[in-house]
């Protein structure tokens, strides 16, 4: 009963009754229906499928209580099975109909920088074993597995009997379970795109101003008219025609979710600003209709960082502005509520050997508070990672309390060897790598006992943005976290993967239920979030895909 609960408060419903009088029946029926919907919806996602990358509900998040709790590909823990790719890719393993489907991009021969062109792969979820592969040609150049995503990124869709892969570069495809193509349209998106699959319909960015050869987004187009703006864009499944495009402009950084009113309208809120003079205006956020596609409000937020997921919690969008967390009105885009993130802050730290609880003050003359991409709403959380911090912080939706908790920059893990757990860069600079940059040295995204090498299973460098080698902290797009039952799964660039409590009444240790990971330290880099299909959780890296029980 719990369950079912939990889910009808996810669709919306929260208790009220029907209005008075002769609709007062109809309304009641068509509550119930949608209640009735999302309960099936649960007993569905309830039999394990990720079938996209935002998981059964739409918000990254699984009813289902984490198969493995604990794991380490580099000390061979609770792993059922991996699998080698032959080049560098950033897709979370979409799992559907006993089927793992992800892509890489096109193998290179020689050091390479730049691509377009991927790979889509269908694996089998209990074995690994490759069951076919389709090579998906793209357009525009992109940097080769850039810490802010390549064209390999965006995880693919299924509905149990087709499957969806978009190269943003250029091309939507759908095959069906034994790779025949089903049909194959251009689409022009943005590399972070995390398609949604919602009644028919595959909601996707829509890009019309590119990048340059190398891959790269100047601020030339800061001026650009609506017409050239970014969009989100529908896409009839069964034909690729296009059905809607959104009447406001969306940043291409930013992570819609499919989210539902109380009234059980299903609604898409989209941000606009962030780095490189995007054009699209007024920086903000926007909620819009996702049968439509229609502006349903417009919030201005002067200066935004849109680059964030955008939950919606009993009628409240949970938005991240500034050095602010927002709670506003998703009848009518209103601010009702706003907490400061870096002031009088409590920090559960490691120091001289042991935790201590202190009250900080974060800095505060930064765009943004959090770590791009890092935001997940869980419960009666809303869990974040710091910007300028190896901290993980979450709010109380009630309270508003603020309270962050200190995790590990990296941990060296090597067989036959004892563990080393890196807090700071003054813990143990004689261990640190060398960096040959000086002027990296101090930042918090390169301290590190091991940079990443960016090197593929063949021993290529597949390297377009010298950022890649951080350790996933500070400036940097984070691989989204998931939700799997009350356990929250952190990955970071490194391929460390923080498994957190998201029940928690201390955020202090012991709410961290494991720290894991993909790989070798400085050979596991990733930007794939974790997925599962109940039985088993998948993970990636530049070098393989992975299956843990």
């Amino acid at each position: 009963m719990s369950r079912i609960r939990r889910h009808i408060r996810f669709c919306g419903f929260n208790g009220s009754l029907p209005p008075v009088g002769a609709s007062a029946k109809t309304e009641e029926m068509r509550i119930l229906s949608f209640c009735l919907l999302c309960l099936l919806s649960a007993l569905t996602s309830e039999a394990g499928d990720w079938s996209q990358a935002t998981g059964p509900n739409f918000d990254f998040s699984s009813l289902e209580a984490a198969p493995v709790e604990t794991f380490s590909a580099s000390l061979d823990q609770n792993v059922a099975w991996r699998t080698t790719l032959p080049e560098t890719g950033q897709s979370t393993p979409v799992v559907s109909g006993g089927r793992v489907f992800l892509t890489t991009m096109k193998p290179v021969e020689t050091d390479s920088e730049i691509g377009s062109d991927i790979v889509a792969y269908c694996l089998a979820a209990d074995t690994g074993e490759i069951l076919w592969k389709k090579d998906i040609l793209g357009g525009y150049a992109t940097k080769l597995s850039a810490p802010f995503s390549d064209a390999s990124a965006p995880p693919a869709m299924s509905d149990g009997k087709n499957v969806w892969f978009l190269n943003p570069t250029g091309r939507l495809v759908c095959f069906d379970f034994d790779g025949n193509e089903v049909w194959s349209k251009e689409v022009r998106s943005v590399s972070r795109c995390q398609p949604i699959l919602f009644e028919g319909k595959i909601i996707v960015h829509r890009q019309v101003y590119l990048p340059d050869e190398e891959g790269h987004f100047d601020h030339s187009h800061v001026d650009a008219p609506n017409e050239e703006w970014t969009q989100l864009q529908a896409i009839d499944s069964a034909t690729g025609e296009q059905i809607w495009v959104s009447e406001c402009g969306v940043n291409m950084g930013c992570a819609p979710l499919l989210q539902h009113l109380n009234d059980g309208s299903p609604v898409i809120v989209v941000g606009r600003g962030g780095g490189h003079s995007p054009p699209e205006k007024p920086e903000g956020v926007s909620m819009i209709s996702a049968e439509t596609g229609e502006t349903l409000w417009t919030l201005a937020l002067p200066g935004y960082m849109s680059t964030q997921t955008f939950p919606i919690v009993d009628d409240m969008a949970l938005i991240f502005n500034g050095n602010e967390h927002l709670w506003v009105n998703a009848t009518d885009g209103t601010i009702l509520k706003a907490v400061n993130l870096v002031e009088e802050v409590p920090v559960c730290r490691w120091k001289n050997g042991k935790r201590v609880i202190q009250t900080e003050n974060l800095p505060d003359n930064k765009p943004r508070a959090i770590t791009q991409g890092s935001n997940l709403c869980v419960g009666n959380y809303h869990f974040f990672r710091a910007y300028t911090k190896n901290y993980l912080g979450r709010i109380d939706l009630n309270s508003g309390k603020v309270e962050y908790l200190e995790l590990p920059l990296q941990v060296l893990r090597e067989p036959g060897k004892e563990e080393q757990t890196l807090w700071n860069a003054d813990q143990r600079p004689e261990d640190l790598a060398p960096l040959e940059n000086k002027k990296l040295k101090n930042n918090i995204s390169y301290v590190s006992l091991r940079l990443n090498s960016m090197r593929n299973s063949r021993g290529f460098k597949v390297s377009g943005d010298g950022r890649d080698i951080g350790n996933g902290w500070g400036h940097t797009a984070s691989p989204y976290a998931t939700a799997i039952g009350n356990r929250l799964f952190v990955p970071i660039l490194s391929g460390m993967v923080f498994v957190v409590d998201t029940e928690a009444e201390k955020w202090d240790e012991s709410a961290v239920v494991s720290v894991s990971d993909l790989g070798d330290l400085g050979d596991a880099y990733t930007r794939a979030s974790i997925s599962t299909d109940g039985t088993r959780l998948y993970g990636r890296t530049i070098r393989e895909v992975l299956a843990f029980e």
